[in-house]
């Protein structure tokens, strides 16, 4: 004679274990969700889901249509950026290379323009202070010049 014996598996105690503790919950928790399983599924379904579930609903010519004016447009933001950065660079490069070089020429020439009236006031400073003839003191117009050196005519730039 065969005998026949009943066995469960591991899972299955598991499981009904679980189910008795579910029994034995507070009065205070509700048998009832307020959210139903619809709705925990919207929630975890990403946008990049829900526009890719959308493919069934738009025609494939409109899709094709849509794909070709995104991938041109792409193209030329693509295109107009590298522009844009190649013109960047060359506005960049300029500035620098000519620029930079005429800002520190025109403040040298500001630094001299600032020296001579410098100069110009301590000249005049000590021709008030000394009364007299000194060799940096401005001569008066029809004066000899001290040391017997005849005054050179027209304006001397510094450093000649």
């Amino acid at each position: 004679m065969v005998r026949l014996e009943e066995t469960t598996d591991e899972y299955f105690q598991k499981a009904q274990a679980a189910e008795d503790a579910d029994e034995w919950q507070d009065d205070d928790e509700s048998d009832f969700s307020d959210e139903s399983e619809d709705e925990k599924t919207i929630h975890e379904e990403t946008l990049l889901e829900r526009i890719y579930a959308l493919r069934d609903i738009v025609p494939p010519s409109t899709r094709n249509s849509i794909s070709s004016t995104v991938s041109t447009a792409t193209n030329y933001a693509f295109a107009g950026g590298s522009i844009f950065g190649r013109l960047a660079w060359v506005i960049t490069t300029s500035a620098l290379l000519v620029g930079l070089p005429f800002a520190l020429a025109v403040e040298d020439e500001a630094r001299l323009t600032q020296q001579e009236r410098e100069f110009q006031a301590q000249q005049s400073g000590a021709s008030m202070l000394g009364g007299g003839s000194s060799p940096y003191a401005p001569q008066q117009p029809g004066q000899p010049q001290a040391g017997g050196q005849q005054a050179p005519q027209g304006l001397r730039p510094p450093g000649f």
